[in-house]
């Protein structure tokens, strides 16, 4: 062919030739259409199963134990019923749920609860709170006693002598399982040092009380003398009088826990014989405090007992209506000492 010679035109594919293509042209695009809407749905369902109520019927506790893979864990849900799919449950994790570790621990799941918001538990830690309270008064053999049977502690308590009496501080404590018990020990002990810490730097001026730990042990015969949170200043202002003027503090309380053992507190009526024993808690043969607390005094008991009221009561007795009659002179405390017998035997007489 030489240069002068014209091209030759493109020769266009048979018309056969031209259905085909276009064919395989058309059936490519259907089948990316319909992988795009089978993805699109499968996108939305997998959503749809992440956010949508869930199949859980009524509130169920699950406990995650430590080292439990995310697959282990949704194994565990799925086992709960708290979700439907285990392993839908475990694509959610990897694709849709944000990037953080579920923790261990025990976790209460409410009925219904979302895949997306069991997830965010587990991963915020949102475990079981528990609740152990410690009554005011309660030595510490009794508050140990409580420890003891809390669900959900582990461990043992430790020995009341390695405690100490008064060392505790009565209150309310929230606790997640496999808590030890010595460290809620331990928590009681720093809440009853910070609490008296506190209030020694807010007490009254010229008190009979040299320091903090005196304050517990006024504080803890205030706690068992009245359950009435009321007159927890008066009964301190009777006590506080008393040490002043050099008085015996004569106090039934400390005379009973002089006579408790090992194997439990004194429970017995108080007798003539048991106040004329002498031992180192007998504040009616003995001045001053006794040498330690008898109890576990609440944050009140020791407030009043750094701050009592100011009245020139030196005696009290009970009247009969869960309170206490108080007296400035023996005689008018003999009278209310007589009223307080007569109520005694009209209670004796109806029986």
């Amino acid at each position: 062919m030489s240069a002068s010679d014209p091209l030759p035109e493109p020769s266009e594919p048979p018309r056969g030739a031209r259905r085909r293509i276009g064919w395989f042209v058309s059936l490519l695009l259907f089948l990316l259409i319909a992988l795009g809407t089978v993805a699109g749905g499968a996108i939305v369902m997998l959503n749809r199963a992440y956010t949508d109520p869930g199949p859980l019927a009524e509130t169920t506790v699950v406990v995650i134990p430590d080292g439990a893979s995310g697959q282990q864990i949704m194994q565990r849900l799925g086992d709960s019923g708290v979700v439907a799919d285990p392993r839908l449950a475990r694509v959610s994790l990897r694709f849709l749920a944000d990037a953080r570790p579920l923790r261990a621990g025990e976790y209460e799941f409410p009925a219904g609860i979302s895949l997306q918001a069991a997830i965010a538990k587990l991963q915020d830690g949102d475990t079981v709170v528990r609740r152990v309270t410690i009554a005011e008064g309660l030595t510490t053999r009794e508050a140990l006693g409580t420890l003891s049977l809390a669900n959900g502690l582990v461990g043992m308590v430790p020995e009341p002598n390695d405690v100490g009496e008064g060392t505790l501080l009565p209150e309310t404590y929230h606790y997640s399982l496999g808590d030890t018990r010595a460290e809620l020990v331990a928590r009681m002990q720093a809440a009853m040092d910070e609490t008296v810490a506190r209030l020694w730097d807010a007490r009254a001026e010229g008190l009979p009380i040299k320091s903090p730990e005196e304050a517990v042990v006024l504080a803890s015969i205030i706690e068992r003398e009245t359950a009435v949170p009321s007159e927890r200043p008066m009964v301190a202002s009777v006590f506080v009088n008393r040490l002043k003027r050099g008085m015996r503090l004569q106090s039934d309380p400390t005379v009973a826990y002089g006579f408790s053992t090992d194997e439990g507190e004194f429970s017995g009526r108080l007798l003539f014989r048991h106040l004329e024993t002498d031992h180192p808690y007998n504040t009616y043969t003995r001045d001053g405090l006794p040498p330690g607390p008898i109890a576990n005094p609440g944050a009140e008991s020791i407030a009043a007992a750094l701050n009592p009221a100011a009245t020139d009561y030196l005696y009290f007795v009970a009247d009969g209506t869960g309170g206490h009659a108080f007296a400035k002179t023996l005689a008018e405390h003999n009278r209310n000492v007589a009223k307080w017998r007569r109520i005694q035997r009209e209670r004796r007489g109806a029986q």
